[in-house]
């Protein structure tokens, strides 16, 4: 990929902050800077991402970071690629380190009919058009106007009940209650360049692109990052009880390739009118596209932070991905089956000020396994010395 094609329309004008895999010394993972002229480890100032998310004004910090520079961004990007990596330079991670992947689902009125129609599919992805035409007649495709919770969306839900109708993905779409879910274990998404997984045994799935918030332990919303919450419909269209299974799988989350720091080129306001493109390019030539319009949630990213903090506490920060509005139905095989991945797919996700966030399609099963966790990154900091830095 081309480095004006990831990175954002205004290039380096904002805080651009990711993590790396940097080979130098004993070796380990960074939080860096992406600047105009190259990646800057930054890890001698702050060990991990969550401590710098704690500063009150993160930005401030890093552009008064000088760091040590380990290569440029042609250099690092062309290294990230899982396929062709060399483990001895440096490459993107996923940004985020401490912080506890969460997700909101169900915040856009087109997904929540999709979803309506993955339960009553069952996971039968054949049955889909059919059942589509049928809901649709029946609940309408605007949705948009309602907010969730109102007098207006309660008045909704009895007449849906009435109808026979209701749903449990209409009940945390217009109802008070936000879907809220953590999606992967702390340390275990993974960046730009590296493989994306689904299980072997989904064989209706799909990529959602969403906009994810990094919020610290406050519940201060520090930035923003882009995500793929792979999603494998038929297995959590058998149950919702599956979301575990459907969800959280080895390599299943992707963030990057930054987090773009609040400051005054970029701020939740335009995470509220952000734009998100996807484009899914196959090896057998087929390519499909599709975009996210963050003007169009129902819940605004407030609430939903409020709603992943409502009765818990995140003493490390967390990640929050905030819904799509993307719903695939463009057929890729059997007519009526609508869109799932083929192994080698290339999935790109972009923004204008979030730049680009590119995976290839493999198997959960056959990803690279996921195993520095916990332990093993403060091992890691306590032999490079960084556990000793005075905290932020």
């Amino acid at each position: 990929m081309h480095t004006h094609a990831f990175l954002p329309h205004d290039l380096t004008t904002g805080t651009l902050v990711t993590r790396i895999w940097n080979p130098a010394g004993p070796g380990g993972p960074s939080v860096a800077v992406v600047r105009a002229d190259g990646i800057y480890d930054l890890s001698r100032h702050v060990p991990t991402m969550s401590t710098l998310l704690e500063a009150a004004q993160p930005a401030s910090l890093v552009q008064g970071y000088a760091g040590v520079r380990v290569g440029s961004l042609e250099e690092v990007l062309a290294n990230s690629t899982e396929a062709g990596r060399d483990e001895r330079k440096p490459f993107f991670l996923s940004p985020c380190d401490l912080q506890v992947v969460k997700a909101a689902g169900v915040t856009f009125a087109t997904s929540m009919v999709e979803r309506v129609i993955e339960e009553k599919a069952g996971g039968d992805a054949s049955r889909a058009q059919a059942l589509r035409a049928q809901v649709l007649a029946q609940i309408g495709t605007d949705l948009s106007s309602i907010k969730p919770g109102s007098e207006q969306a309660m008045q909704l839900k009895a007449a849906l009940q009435a109808q026979g109708i209701w749903s449990q993905y209409l009940e945390v779409g217009i109802g008070k209650d936000a879907e809220v879910f953590t999606k992967a274990p702390v340390l275990s998404s993974v960046g730009t360049g590296s493989d994306v997984g689904i299980r072997a045994d989904s064989h209706w799935n799909n990529p959602e692109p969403e906009v994810v918030l990094a919020v610290n332990s406050r519940g201060v919303i520090q930035g923003a990052a882009l995500g793929n919450d792979v999603n494998l419909r038929d297995i959590e269209g058998r149950s919702a009880l599956l979301l575990g299974k459907a969800k959280d799988n080895n390599a299943s989350c992707a963030i990057g390739p930054f987090i773009r720091l609040f400051d005054a080129s970029f701020t939740l306001d335009h995470v509220r009118r952000e734009v998100v493109h996807l484009r899914v390019t196959g090896e057998d030539g087929f390519v499909m596209d599709g975009v996210n319009s963050m003007d169009q949630i129902s819940r605004d990213p407030l609430e939903l932070v409020q709603q992943v903090m409502g009765a818990h506490q995140y003493p490390d920060g967390f990640m929050l991905f905030l819904g799509t509005l993307f719903a695939p139905t463009q057929d890729r095989g059997q007519k009526g089956a609508g869109f799932t991945h083929h192994l080698g797919d290339t999935v790109r996700i972009s923004s204008q000020h979030l730049g680009a966030l590119c995976n290839r399609v493999s198997h959960s099963e056959t990803a690279a396994p996921w195993q520095f966790g916990l332990r093993a990154l403060f091992n890691n900091l306590a032999a490079r010395g960084l556990l000793d830095s005075t905290p932020l």
